[in-house]
Order: C-alpha cells, then structure tokens, then sequence
C-alpha cells in the first residue's frame, strides 16, 4: 500500500506545487509523470536493502536466479522512472514500464497467496493488490 500512498501524494504535491506557481507542474500530465518518478524510485529501493530477501522470496520458484531478477527488476524501475521525465523517452518508458508490472505480477500473485511479508508488513490480499496494479498500470501508461 505504500507505493500507493507515495503515487497519491507525490502526485497531490506537485498539484500543489503547480497552484502556487512552479509552472512544470501546472498540469496533471507532469505531476503524474513526476509522482510516477517518486513511487517508482520508492519502490526500486526495496530492491536492495533490508527488503531484498522479501522480494527474492516472491519470486516464484519456476523462475531461475531470483537474486539476479530482484536486482534487474530495480534497474529497471530506477531507469523506467528517469525515462518517464523526458518527452523524448516518456513514451517507451512508459509501455516498458507496463510491460515490468505485468513480468512482476506473478511474485505478488505469489506474495499474497502464500501471506508473505514485506520488512515485516503483510502484503495485500490478492483481490486489493490485482486492484493496485490496475491503478499502477493507468498511471503509467498516462504518465508517458
């Protein structure tokens, strides 16, 4: 739920931002792209970290080299987030990006049916966490 949290306040910032002047952010696409940065960015640095052996855990087990697929995973998330800023690449990071989330859905899949943690947090059941990734997805996709 926490990158939830960060997608919705990041984006409410610099909504805010726009309102009190910074023009960048005077409309939504750019504080979407930029709450998009901030939450992928969030979300990468787990990937590394006390959080790393929680997110090896989920990656299911047909899958071989889960430490190499977390540490992928996370450059990816890292440079999906830079490219999203960029109008020369906010596009193909974008359609990158979607395609990441649905590679990754299966460890969250497995995440929630098996009740695993996340730094000591459950993760959300398999019903709030497919409704995340709809959320995730939208964002991205009308990030770029």
């Amino acid at each position: 739920m926490v990158p939830f949290y960060v997608l919705v306040g990041a984006f409410l910032l610099f909504k805010i931002l726009g309102l009190i002047g910074l023009s960048y952010f005077e409309g939504w696409h750019s504080s979407l792209q930029g709450a998009v940065a901030v939450m992928l960015l969030l979300t990468a640095s787990a990937h590394w970290g006390a959080k790393r052996p929680d997110l090896i855990r989920m990656v299911p087990p047909i899958f071989p080299k889960p430490g190499w697929i977390v540490t992928a995973t996370g450059l990816l998330e890292i440079a999906g987030a830079i490219g999203i800023l960029f109008p020369a690449t906010s596009q193909a990071a974008s359609i990158g990006l979607a395609v990441l989330l649905v590679a990754m859905f299966p460890a969250n899949v497995r995440a929630a049916r098996e009740s695993l943690t996340i730094g000591g947090r459950p993760v959300p059941k398999l019903l709030l966490r497919t409704v995340l990734q709809f959320v995730f997805l939208a964002a991205v996709l009308l990030a770029g």
